[in-house]
């Protein structure tokens, strides 16, 4: 395994596993017994960077979520695991009642919304700090102002140590950061959107934007972390849930468009050159980059981890990634 330093403050700052492990079907569609064998894998090759959420997966049995911090908690007490693992979790998107549905009656990030439930995770995961509480949604119903305070309060409080935002904006999460560093609080540092080797359309409207997804990287995003080093992209649904290497796995109206084949093609090229799997060659790509992107993925088998982790020590040739780059 390979690792990275996130965040700036030495009372906060983690050394990571490139690759994060995505709890987000684990306790729902991924059975315990699952779910602890990929952990327990996932362990034993020297990850350490785990991420979930309080909402997951409330779409699957019609709850309010909770499933995955649970199961993760569960896992986390029953290997004795400390502190040299870093757990993700995220608030603000889970419904106010229970559903399968997505909608807009979420919880939101208010103060008093923050405060409360960085507590209520923490205490499902059973860990003493959440290392990463990010926001998980934008709400632009409640001031930033009390967003930034309630962030803060749980950092000063010990719940949570660094804070990151995902499915937002960048012009929003520049402005929170400078809302915090003006009032002396602890602000952004990680970053979380979807981010993999073929390109979505950013300008379809989304559920919670009629100015497209926010949930995706653009290259306005990109170039705000070029500008900002001191930043992290975590990239969630990097392989798209498969369809790189499945057939029957449509992509989606997003990546219908004519940027798609040509970049299925040198995907696969450079996957042939290597004699690594074309997953693996995007989760190289996404880790070697000259912007480095810290992967998320997901995994219903440990066989389905295998592959992931074998992307690890995958490097690419300048020339392959330069191949992989000029398609556009």
């Amino acid at each position: 395994m390979k690792y990275r330093v996130i965040g700036s403050s030495p009372e906060t700052r983690r050394e990571v596993s490139v690759l994060s492990l995505g709890a987000m079907t684990f306790g729902s569609t991924v059975d315990e017994a699952t779910s602890f064998a990929i952990l327990d894998r996932f362990a034993e090759a020297g990850g350490t960077f785990i991420d979930t959420s309080n909402n997951y997966a409330f779409w699957v049995h019609g709850t309010r979520g909770g499933e995955s911090e649970e199961l993760v908690g569960r896992w986390l007490k029953s290997r004795g695991v400390g502190d040299e693992f870093t757990i993700a979790t995220k608030l603000g998107a889970r419904p106010n009642q229970p559903t399968r549905t997505f909608s807009l009656d979420v919880e939101g990030l208010s103060a008093k919304v923050i405060r409360e439930a960085a507590e209520e995770s923490r205490e499902r995961l059973g860990i003493e700090k959440i290392h990463l509480l990010y926001a998980h949604i934008m709400d632009e119903h409640t001031p930033l102002e009390d967003t930034v305070q309630g962030f803060a309060d749980v950092v000063a409080g010990g719940v949570a140590g660094l804070l990151g935002a995902s499915n937002h904006w960048s012009w929003r999460i520049e402005r929170a950061r400078a809302l915090a560093a003006a009032a002396g609080v602890p602000g952004y540092e990680v970053l979380q959107h979807h981010h993999s080797y073929l390109r979505q359309r950013t300008d379809i409207p989304s559920l919670r934007s009629p100015d497209g997804n926010q949930g995706l990287t653009s290259g306005d995003l990109l170039s705000y972390l070029r500008a900002n080093p001191e930043l992290t992209q975590v990239a969630y649904s990097p392989l798209i849930s498969g369809a790189y290497v499945r057939d029957d796995k449509p992509l989606g109206p997003g990546f219908d468009h004519a940027g798609t084949q040509p970049r299925l093609k040198a995907v696969r090229e450079v996957a042939a050159e290597t004699g690594a799997g074309v997953n693996q060659v995007v989760l190289s790509w996404l880790m070697g980059g000259d912007i480095p992107i810290l992967p998320l993925v997901g995994a219903s088998s440990v066989a389905q981890l295998e592959d992931s982790l074998g992307a690890v020590d995958l490097d690419l040739t300048e020339d392959q990634r330069a191949k992989l780059d000029s398609v556009h």
